[in-house]
């Protein structure tokens, strides 16, 4: 595994590749949910790349980029034993030097769920993403069906763009109690980790309500509204029932829908969905 922090070292090694090349973007302190990623990269293509890079532009000022979860020591051991190439691990500078000022702005899919809760959020990823397939040139990319809204728009920047990559969504790895796997569950006390299966709980409550013939949207975002509120450490920021495709809310569910909620369990933001088949 060769670990490389320059973009002329990581193109001078992606020229010398030959075959179809998968590539996993991450902002590290890697768990089962990445290594999914990069395991269904690894049957998938003839070499894999992993970025290891803690994106500062689509942090808010008041989010938890300073403390987010840093140990890369661990990562590159993770991916080593997984068989990954190569480990592309830049620098704010590398990234965005002096006098930066080129953004990628998706707009409709982004002005919605997370988009609206996090003003900026999705400039920074779609940014950061588009520097980054145009720096690896990937065959295809991986991302994890947790961030749903965040493969949503990375589809419609490569269509739109025509940049010609296949994105691969890989379904949300869980603890065995329903708890989406995510960096942030770090900061969960034990008790808060208790609490946070709520979020699963909604969720398995809107697909069993709509599986069971329940197709008044409103009355699913209720019921599921009034579960989290049982649970005394939750705060709820939003839930949605929406368009699978378009994230437009729904009215009626006659259509493949996705059901997303966004919830502090303490200080945490916490975010989780789960389609209705």
């Amino acid at each position: 595994m060769t670990i490389v922090k320059t973009i002329p070292e990581i193109r001078a090694l992606r020229r010398k590749l030959s075959g179809t090349v998968g590539f996993v973007p991450t902002m590290g302190y890697l768990h089962e949910g990445h290594l999914a990623l990069v395991k269904q990269a690894r049957i998938e293509n003839s070499a894999v790349i992993v970025s290891i890079y803690v994106n500062p532009t689509q942090f808010g000022p008041k989010e938890d980029f300073a403390a987010y979860p840093r140990e890369l020591d661990r990562d590159l051991e993770l991916l080593r034993e997984e068989g990954v190439d190569i480990v592309f691990v830049p620098s704010d500078d590398e990234m965005y030097p002096p006098e930066f000022s080129s953004w990628v702005d998706v707009e409709k899919v982004t002005e919605r769920l997370e988009g609206a809760s996090r003003p900026g959020h999705f400039r920074g990823v779609a940014t950061v993403v588009t520097k980054l397939f145009n720096i690896v040139q990937p065959t295809k990319a991986y991302f994890g069906q947790k961030d749903a809204q965040q493969t949503v728009v990375i589809e419609r920047m490569v269509a739109d763009l025509n940049l010609g990559i296949e994105i691969v969504a890989v379904p949300t790895v869980r603890d065995r109690n329903g708890l989406a796997m995510s960096s942030r569950n770090i900061y969960l006390s034990p008790g808060e980790r208790q609490a946070a299966i709520i979020l699963f709980k909604a969720l398995t409550l809107a697909r069993q309500l709509s599986q069971g013939g329940e197709k008044d949207a409103g009355k699913i975002r209720q019921q599921m509204s009034s579960l989290i509120q049982k649970e005394p450490l939750a705060q709820i920021d939003y839930i949605s029932i929406a368009d699978a495709e378009t994230l437009e809310e729904l009215n009626l569910i006659d259509r493949p829908a996705l059901a997303s909620l966004a919830v502090r369990i303490g200080k945490t933001r916490l975010i989780d969905n789960m389609p209705l088949e």
